[in-house]
């Protein structure tokens, strides 16, 4: 008896766990149907959209001035990716000929509104939004977003700073980004481009009093922007006792104001130093450094020999002759191939 009733209860638990997985999964189809069903009439509903309005976004793109219908509710976003679209696309007249449109629709008021309280996805493309249309009343908005830790919006929030007003981004921005090293230096740097010559102006103010371990990032943002650098701040990170100091202090140097601190530098201790000493004086090096770089094609590392050989070609008043006769003239073969290897991949490029 016993037995016959056990065999029942998991015949009854059986089924109804059948029953329950059925249900779900009958559940979880129609919630799929419902979902495909839905992006559907989304597609369709942004399809319409585009269809209407992209022939007037071109029209006032080859400068005519078409007559605005009003924007719906359910126009809005697909309307807003559209335009930030085409604004990543073109220069010049056009994009302030989709600038007036936009402001002439309430596209910045609706901006500013979404960077409020919208989600995430809207606020990146409000900031996106507000960054082409140069939306001065945004920035209070904007800077809470610059030091979020979420990188995505805040560097999308830092690149419409710059669009806005570079000379206040560009006051505002250079120590935050010295200080995050999560944001890419390829970012930073692309971002600051075009606020090159105010970032140049910051850098140069506080550089002086950085501290050591800040010191070799905001060197290398100044030299991915290739903005010069006042000689007094410049030959004091040359002449420092830190490696990484040294050596981002040495890729900056564009002009030929710390000269001597190059030459003097050829000579480190450090052979990564050595290295970005030759790379340095191959541009900005004049035709005495010949000597000076001659002697680095017998240096015990290989990359020192090889950017000393690259730097003497790089180095303006020397001709291909000169370096064919430095080279037949040397007789270290180790400096000699070396030399030999960087004329032939002139030849290549």
């Amino acid at each position: 008896m016993a037995i016959a009733q056990s065999s029942d209860t998991f015949v009854t638990v059986a089924v109804w766990t059948g029953a329950i997985a059925l249900a779900l999964t009958l559940l979880l189809s129609i919630q799929i149907i419902l979902l495909r069903l839905s992006l559907r009439r989304r597609e369709r509903r942004e399809a319409r959209v585009l269809a209407r309005w992209r022939p007037l976004l071109n029209q006032a793109i080859v400068g005519e001035h078409p007559s605005l219908p009003a924007l719906e509710p359910g126009e809005r976003l697909p309307f807003l990716r559209l335009w930030v679209h085409l604004q990543g696309s073109l220069r010049g007249e056009a994009t302030e000929a989709l600038n007036s449109m936009a402001r002439a629709l309430g596209a910045d008021r609706l901006a500013r509104a979404m960077l409020a309280r919208g989600p995430r996805q809207e606020r990146l493309l409000a900031v996106l939004v507000l960054g082409h249309l140069r939306d001065r009343e945004a920035w209070p908005q904007l800077l809470p977003l610059a030091e979020l830790s979420d990188s995505a919006l805040s560097l999308t929030a830092l690149w419409a700073l710059v669009r806005v007003d570079p000379d206040a981004a560009a006051e505002y921005l250079t120590p935050l980004f010295i200080e995050r090293e999560d944001w890419a230096l390829s970012h930073v740097a692309g971002i600051l481009q075009q606020a090159a010559a105010p970032t140049a102006a910051v850098l140069g103010r506080v550089l002086p009093n950085l501290p050591g371990e800040r010191l070799p990032r905001a060197l290398r943002i100044a030299e991915a922007l290739r903005v010069p650098l006042p000689g007094p701040v410049l030959a004091g990170a040359l002449r420092g006792s830190a490696v990484p100091v040294v050596i981002a202090g040495l890729r900056s140097v564009i002009t030929p104001e710390t000269i001597e601190d190059v030459r003097a530098l050829l000579a480190h201790a450090d052979w990564q130093v050595r290295v970005q000493a030759a790379r340095a004086l191959g541009r900005i090096g004049a035709r005495e450094d010949a000597e000076r770089l001659r002697a680095l094609l017998a240096d015990p590392q290989w990359w020192v020999r090889y950017r000393a050989a690259q730097a003497l070609r790089e180095l303006p008043a020397l001709s291909r002759a000169d370096l064919e006769q430095l080279r037949d003239s040397l007789t270290d073969r180790f400096a000699a191939d070396m030399l030999q290897q960087v004329l032939a991949e002139e030849e290549v490029a």
